[in-house]
């Protein structure tokens, strides 16, 4: 009998806690155990890439640099795993060609062995240049298909797909189930094909979701699939993968079996539900909501994503409407598949159109690149109406869209300038310019931990060494008190423990400080009165108020303005998006009510503005 030992890829210290964890695991919770995983036989262990660089940056004031040596220090005979967006790298929009080669290559001297590389459209033209990046280095390059359900995803546009990411040179083919909408007989199916029509080993990557995932992973082992993902039990199930020991168990004493020791399994993930205990972390549970996947079609790290943006907008009992809006635009625009960046862009818009009551009346300025062609070409044909109403007389492309970046490396090195301490900084910069920034600035010499406490307006950097306040931290934790108040610098500032009950240095993901400014601002809103015949323009969402573009452009309106109806009036920044607030009529803008930069409440008045008849100018 033929013995045919299933590989295996560990999600845990990547996919498994960005599904379930919001990606906040430490990297020093991450450290102890990292020499049992080595000692385990997986055929790699992702721990890179998605939104384990820019969460690190943005909450944990972790360097994702950093981390990647750490954990590479410990795993001598496992190797590094990455996940790579194409052209996005690990970020939400394409980066030039030079910073894709610079990035892949500095992933390489630090420790990443096997880049993942999908692009969220399926545009093969959007891999090219960071597969050769990774060829060049001598990495191995593993190009991904996304899976998603819709008129236009047939198993002909995968095979397609497939064999034109194989021409490309990888050294294996994935089948990425990033929402969990694979089953079992279209697995088989799917792969029996496959493995006819290409020669690179085919790797699946499924997320449990409703369930399906087991399933998928034995009907794919028996079809031919050579490498599964699997997470340690404490950060599997629901939006995660399946857990390692399951599927390990499953497969023993048969031709397929891995040869893992499950007792170290075990130790493994009793390990990580310390951790999870610790941190007051929730188990991967599947509910309803995941279950109906097969009806919307809606990922579940999607979902709770929108739960959150709907409870920032005090909107959580619109979900359903959400829900039911999403595949609607997702078919308007061409059944995109819902992977980041798409998944983030397509749920935004549907919460825009839900929360404004006007559909497409708010476009985020990243879905006006995508129908621009600027993220690649759409799986399905637009809806011609909406994208002749959101780029209001500008053609859509047709070339790759990195031909069209007129940035480089000089470019971004200059503007940061003497913060930057060597290449791997101006990298972090381009991609995350704000995050990187505000990290270095806390860093600079002489900073070696900035520690993140509550303040009297919110969350806030204190200038202290870490060492200098981890006494305070071990006295909290040892006492029954949930908070302590100290001053720094005559700022009295606060440590509270977590709602595990554990003081941490780590910030949390809203700023309250923001809370605080609203507040002020609704008081500013309650005193406003002006003319009669004027109109009030009004904020649909909770965000922040900006006047132009950038930092360095000018205004889109000054008061005294005429304006005319579709024309932007200025940049609402919510739900990690840039979202375009136009005007609904022709007139004269009169008074601007915020200040740049300002945060604004649902419903604040932006702008006042006196209507204009044509045969009245």
């Amino acid at each position: 009998m033929e013995v045919r030992p299933v590989k295996i890829t560990d999600t845990t210290l990547r996919d498994a806690h960005q599904s379930l964890w919001a990606t906040r695991m430490l990297t020093e919770d991450m450290v102890p155990i990292l020499n049992k995983i080595d000692k385990v036989g997986f055929f790699s262990v992702e721990m890179w890439g998605g939104a384990t660089f820019d969460v690190p940056l943005r909450y944990l004031d972790e360097n994702p640099w950093d981390r990647l040596r750490v954990i590479k220090k410990y795993l001598k005979e496992t190797p590094c795993q990455m996940l790579l967006r194409g052209q996005n790298l690990v970020g939400y929009w394409h980066y030039p060609d030079d910073i894709v080669r610079r990035f892949v290559r500095k992933a390489k001297e630090n420790g990443i062995d096997i880049f993942r590389i999908f692009d969220a459209l399926n545009d093969v033209r959007n891999l090219e240049v960071p597969v050769k990046a990774v060829k060049e280095v001598g990495g191995w390059a593993e190009g991904a298909v996304v899976y998603t359900i819709s008129p236009v995803h047939t198993l002909e546009h995968y095979v397609d797909t497939a064999k034109q990411i194989v021409e490309l040179g990888v050294d294996s083919l994935c089948i990425k189930d990033m929402a969990g909408l694979l089953t079992p007989y279209r697995t088989e199916q799917l792969i029996k094909r496959l493995k006819k029509e290409i020669s690179v080993p085919i790797h699946l990557h499924c997320h449990y979701v409703g369930g399906m995932a087991p399933m998928n992973y034995l009907k794919g082992i028996e079809a031919g699939v050579d490498i599964i993902d699997t997470a340690t039990f404490p950060l599997a199930f629901a939006n995660s993968q399946p857990p390692t020991e399951m599927i390990v168990a499953a497969l023993k004493d048969t031709i397929y079996d891995t040869g893992f020791d499950l007792e170290l399994l075990y130790e493994i993930a009793e390990y990580f539900e310390e951790v999870r205990i610790k941190r007051g972390w929730e188990r991967g549970i599947t509910s309803l909501v995941h279950m109906k996947i097969f009806s919307h079609q809606v990922p579940g790290g999607m979902t709770s994503n929108l739960y959150v943006q709907l409870q920032q907008q005090n909107a959580v009992d619109r979900l359903p409407e959400v829900l039911e809006e999403i595949p609607r635009v997702r078919a308007e625009v061409g059944y995109p598949p819902l992977v980041t960046p798409l998944s983030q862009i397509v749920g935004t818009q549907a919460v825009l159109n839900v929360l404004s009551g006007k559909r497409w009346s708010i476009v985020p300025r990243e879905m006006k690149d995508y129908l621009k062609g600027l993220y690649g070409k759409p799986p399905g044909p637009i809806d011609p109406e909406i994208q002749r109403k959101v780029l209001a007389g500008e053609e859509p492309i047709t070339v790759r869209p990195a031909d069209l970046i007129k940035q480089s490396y000089e470019d971004y090195a200059r503007e940061i300038g003497d913060l930057a301490r060597n290449e791997e900084d101006v990298l972090s910069y381009a991609l995350f310019p704000a995050e990187t920034r505000a990290y270095l600035e806390r860093h600079k010499e002489g900073m070696e931990k900035t520690v993140f406490a509550v303040g009297e307006k919110g969350w806030e950097a204190v200038g202290m060494k870490i060492e200098e306040l981890k006494e305070l931290i071990e006295t909290l934790n040892k006492t029954e008190v949930s908070e302590l108040i100290f001053e720094k610098d005559g700022v009295k500032v606060t440590l509270r423990k977590s709602g595990a009950g554990v003081a941490s240095p780590t910030p949390p993901v809203q700023d309250k400080t923001a809370a605080v400014k609203s507040e002020e601002s609704k008081e500013k809103k309650e005193e406003l009165t002006h003319p009669d015949g004027w109109k009030e323009i009004t904020s649909p969402m909770v965000g922040t108020f900006y006047r132009a573009p950038a930092p360095d452009a000018p205004p889109y309106v000054e008061e005294g303005d005429l304006v005319e109806p579709g024309q932007t009036l200025c940049i609402l920044e919510a739900m990690k998006l840039f979202n375009e607030l136009t005007a609904e009529e022709k007139g004269i803008i009169r008074k601007i009510c915020v200040e740049n930069a300002q945060p604004v409440e649902y419903g604040q008045v932006l702008f006042l503005i006196e209507p204009v008849e044509d045969n009245k100018e």
